[in-house]
């Protein structure tokens, strides 16, 4: 998968992880269908209970973000495992902070293979996309994840990020 209007200055090579067999790159073309697979398959983790939506509401939105996210500057890094894909972060950056209007790299979604999860890809792929973020020269990473998504939030309060807004639902 190509990424977009990509830095060249991005520094990201293929990381080994401490997991035997593991490594994080950024994807390519031949990805494509393994993001959109997992992409769809994972995106209920994603949705809250406070705004239900049926499956195939959930992978057309997803499949809006690819899009949506290819179409900015980007950057999808994939990790695999033992040669065979186990998830994928996709990262935007020309998203500056709508409050302060602070430049930021922006995890728009991030997702793993239920066989591997607990297994530190997910905190693989966090790793890469703050280095990602840190070679673009960026202060801040972001990302949104729901209050159910109770792994979600322990991998990223684990990592050192921090609650910095929250949003509310009120259905009507």
């Amino acid at each position: 998968m190509r990424s977009g209007r990509a830095d060249p200055r991005s520094r990201l090579a293929p990381k080994r992880s401490r997991a035997l067999g593991m490594h994080v790159r950024r994807a390519r073309a031949e990805d494509q269908a393994f993001i959109a697979d997992l992409g769809g398959r994972s995106v209920e983790a994603s949705a809250s209970s406070l705004r239900p939506a049926g499956n195939a509401e959930l992978v057309a939105n997803f499949a809006a973000l690819l899009t949506y996210a290819l179409g900015r500057d980007h950057a999808i890094l994939l990790a695999e495992r033992e040669g065979r894909p186990s998830g994928f972060a996709l990262l935007i950056f020309d998203l500056p902070d709508e409050v302060t209007g602070v430049p930021q790299a922006f995890l728009a979604y991030m997702a793993v293979e239920p066989a591997h999860r607990c297994l530190g890809t997910g905190r693989a792929l966090l790793r890469a996309a703050e280095d990602e973020a840190i070679g673009r020269g960026l202060p801040y990473i972001s990302l949104m994840v729901t209050e159910e998504n109770e792994a979600g939030r322990r991998l990223y309060e684990g990592a050192g990020y921090a609650t910095e807004r929250r949003l509310l639902c009120k259905a009507l």
